[in-house]
């Protein structure tokens, strides 16, 4: 998958996403200190999926009218236990293939999906 880790996003689990096929472009190397803006225009040039503990891009997204070749995964896990977070998310990567068209939020025991406005 293509895959846009956010700034904040850890760089283990970049990493493990590379080291599984996966397309990872990460803003902490490639754009340090880009605009949320600036971010999710990137995700939507290069139809990647955003991956980001930031809240802000639940708004940002609906108010985009993203495409329905990019996504949003907003992750709310705890990130005390790196391995255990970093583990948590791989898994819920690796769970489903339909994250495009999708704002998802990924929690601890839970995980929402909601499409977005442009994916109908």
């Amino acid at each position: 998958m293509r895959f846009l880790a956010n700034e904040n996003f850890p760089g283990g689990a970049v990493s493990r996403l590379r080291d599984l096929a996966n397309d990872v472009a990460w803003i902490c190397t490639d754009s340090p200190g880009a605009t949320d803006k600036q971010v999710l225009a990137r995700a939507v040039e290069e139809s990647r999926i955003l991956l980001t503990f930031d809240k802000d891009f639940g708004e940002l997204a609906f108010r985009s009218a993203l495409p329905a070749t990019c996504g949003i995964i907003l992750f709310r896990i705890p990130m005390a236990n790196p391995e255990c977070g970093i583990k948590t998310i791989i898994d819920t990567l690796q769970s489903r293939n339909d994250w495009a068209g999708n704002f998802a939020v990924v929690e601890e025991r839970r995980l929402r999906l909601r499409l977005l406005p442009n994916s109908v």
